[in-house]
């Protein structure tokens, strides 16, 4: 579990984060949206470290990330997964040497245990047989698993994913999202993700967190969302077409 209190950011005299506070849940895929300059992308950097900020605190299971030694936030970066919004993959590396990263960087394992290793993350990810392949071979949807394999292949207890499904078409989209929620249920990870895309929140959002100028607006699930009067919530989400009518259909049937 990540606890979140009273979350400031600011840069300059102008400030980002006004307070936040929150839990993300281990075992669940946890949401974070909410329109452009709302905050979201530098909150999703405060969580991974990228940011300090100046007042509150952010602890990964009790351990309080701005109170940690060295050694011990490397030792924490090294629990966490991340899927970056454009993927990141190593042009110049293969997708099996991509995904061998992160075991090269942060374990002692033998070549025949990274090799291991990649081979079982790359098939949960149904990319058996695609190895050697290149980076530029690949489609956008299979190189977005490809940067799911290389976030797990740790053994991760916390798995962020920034846009997962941008620039994917919406068949992919449901795909990728399958496979980040069956992940993070099945290895019991604690998943943050940053998203825009409300498909998204309506499949996987177990607990969904919605910022607004740089304030927690609402907070709850896939499920309360479709039951909210929160006016900032209802104007954001009925930009999505499918999700009124999705709402509509959930409140017709539970009158």
């Amino acid at each position: 579990m990540i606890e979140v209190k009273n979350l400031h950011k600011s840069f300059g005299e102008a400030e980002v984060l006004k307070g936040i506070s929150t839990t993300f849940e281990k075992g669940k895929t946890n949401l974070i949206i909410g329109q452009s300059g709302s905050g979201k992308t530098v909150f999703l950097k405060c969580l991974l470290g990228l940011f300090n900020y100046e007042e509150g605190s952010i602890s990964y299971d009790g351990e309080i990330f701005s109170q940690l030694t060295e050694d011990e936030k490397r030792n924490l970066r090294s629990k966490i997964g991340m899927v970056f919004q454009g993927s990141a993959l190593f042009d110049s590396m293969t997708i099996a040497e991509n995904v061998m990263f992160p075991l090269q960087m942060f374990t002692k394992q033998s070549k025949s245990e990274m090799q291991d290793r990649v081979d079982f993350v790359l098939k949960r990810v149904n990319l058996d047989n695609a190895h050697y392949k290149m980076p530029s071979e690949a489609s956008g949807g299979m190189q977005k698993r490809v940067a799911i394999a290389r976030a797990i292949v740790n053994n991760p207890k916390y798995l962020f994913c920034d846009e997962p499904n941008s620039g994917l078409d919406p068949k992919t989209a449901i795909v990728i999202d399958n496979l980040i929620q069956e992940i993070t249920d099945e290895y019991q990870i604690t998943t943050v993700i940053n998203s825009h895309d409300m498909n998204s929140v309506m499949e996987i959002g177990e607990k969904i967190v919605f910022l607004k100028d740089g304030l927690k607006a609402w907070e709850g699930s896939n499920e309360t969302i479709f039951k909210t009067d929160n006016e900032a919530v209802t104007n954001f989400v009925y930009s999505s077409n499918l999700f009124k009518k999705v709402r509509k259909m959930y409140l017709e049937e539970n009158k």
